[in-house]
């Protein structure tokens, strides 16, 4: 079977660094899956507006490197990013084909402009420009399982960092984006094993450079915004 992309996604985080690790995590990040054109066409998203939440089905296009026989374990970063287990049993973005599902809301379809339909969702961890393979609509009574386990997750849970903007630093972004820009910083995107907090870190976003770091006490600092 040979699939190709649908659509690709736009989003203000332009590098795999920063990326949410989990769809749903940074509700207030905003992305746009731009249809390619022999699929922007007002019927293939007919009905589409009746719902609240789409699953995306694409591509971790930015690794290069896939999961083998040879290598069929991973080490999650709520597990710390040194105890393993296997690549069925996570979702590590390096696996055998490479494919990404996420549930994003559904915020608005934009039926006008030169690339309309053009769906407007929330809560992505998908970075621009990502091929997206499939739409698939959210339906509650076959999607929700309230009270399943989550293996590993349950018992390791993910804690966030305050985040601090100084007020100079944050007058460069709307409220939209700096709002987004907290929930992103809030997940940590540094690899887990970085506990270095003289370091500073980059991460581009809404075309510009954060320079940030994180001080023993948990708290993140943006100490720099450049424009790229």
């Amino acid at each position: 079977m040979e699939i190709h992309p649908i659509a690709y996604f736009r989003s203000p985080l332009t590098s795999k660094f920063g990326i949410p690790r989990q769809s749903g995590i940074a509700t207030g990040l905003t992305g746009r899956v731009v249809l390619e054109p022999n699929y922007r066409r007002a019927e293939a998203v007919r009905g589409l507006e009746h719902f609240d939440y789409v699953w995306l089905i694409w591509e971790f296009s930015a690794n290069r490197e896939t999961t083998t026989a040879e290598r069929l374990t991973v080490r999650p970063p709520r597990l710390g990013g040194n105890e393993r287990i296997g690549v069925f049993a996570s979702r590590s973005p390096f696996r055998p084909n490479r494919l990404g599902l996420s549930c994003v809301r559904l915020c608005n379809i934009e039926m006008e402009g030169p690339e309309a339909p053009t769906l407007i969702v929330e809560g992505a961890d998908l970075m621009d420009l990502t091929p997206v393979y499939d739409i698939k609509p959210y339906v509650a009574y076959a999607d929700s399982r309230p009270g399943a386990r989550s293996g590993f997750v349950d018992d390791h849970m993910w804690s966030r960092l305050e985040v601090c903007i100084p007020e100079q630093l944050a007058e460069s972004f709307t409220a939209e984006e700096l709002r987004a820009l907290r929930e992103v910083l809030a997940e940590d995107p540094r690899p887990p094993f970085h506990h270095d907090d003289s370091r500073v870190y980059g991460m581009p976003f809404a075309r510009r450079d954060v320079r940030f770091r994180v001080g023993s006490d948990g708290v993140l600092c943006v100490v720099e915004v450049n424009p790229l």
